[in-house]
């Protein structure tokens, strides 16, 4: 068999068996709570899934204003917070510049 002449069902069972690599292999874990910081802005949320291209927050929120960074990683008081109404944010992964483990209860009241 000819990797050219595979139809395309032929293909995506041959990628189910051996697995997207770039989408298996990654540090987040489900059911943590993690601060993201983006491009455009900071969330804090509890990873409810991972896509290929984007991280899926629930329990989410926009965090406009952190403070002194270091003491809101430490104490998990943030000088704003803007909840997603609904609580669930798709984040892109191409658009994070750094991600960590939150070590706080999710942000939820607005402030």
């Amino acid at each position: 068999m000819e990797i050219d002449d595979l139809t395309i069902g032929e293909a995506k069972e041959l990628a189910q068996m051996f697995g997207n690599k770039e989408y298996d292999d990654n540090p987040y874990k489900v059911g943590k709570n993690y601060f993201i910081r983006t491009v455009t802005m900071a969330l804090v949320g509890t990873l409810k899934s991972v896509g290929r291209q984007e991280l899926v927050l629930e329990d989410a929120a926009w965090v406009a204003d952190t403070g002194r960074f270091g003491d809101f990683l430490r104490d998990g008081d943030a000088d704003e917070v803007e909840p997603f109404p609904n609580g669930e944010v798709f984040v892109g992964r191409g658009a994070i510049i750094d991600v960590v483990e939150w070590k706080h209860k999710p942000l939820r009241k607005q402030k």
